[in-house]
């Protein structure tokens, strides 16, 4: 899979997360903080192979907006 930067949260620095990508199969990927045990407990009908982390909705939003632009950061 090839993925392309859409945006990353400013106030993370040089490495790390949030953020949010754009794949060649054209499906959305997000980094983020995985949540821990009883966070992922409220999720429903979470699969042994799935995951899931926190993104602000500012950063998900940036991202959708960089993408109807049709560029990558």
């Amino acid at each position: 899979m090839r993925l392309t930067l859409l945006f990353k949260d400013d106030k993370s620095g040089v490495q790390g997360c949030p953020s949010v990508y754009l794949s060649d199969s054209g499906e959305l990927v997000v980094q983020g903080q995985q949540l821990d045990g009883p966070d992922m407990s409220e999720l429903q009908n979470l699969l042994p192979n799935e995951a899931a982390v926190r993104i602000s909705p500012d950063i998900v939003l940036r991202a959708i907006e960089r993408y109807r632009q049709g560029g990558a950061q």
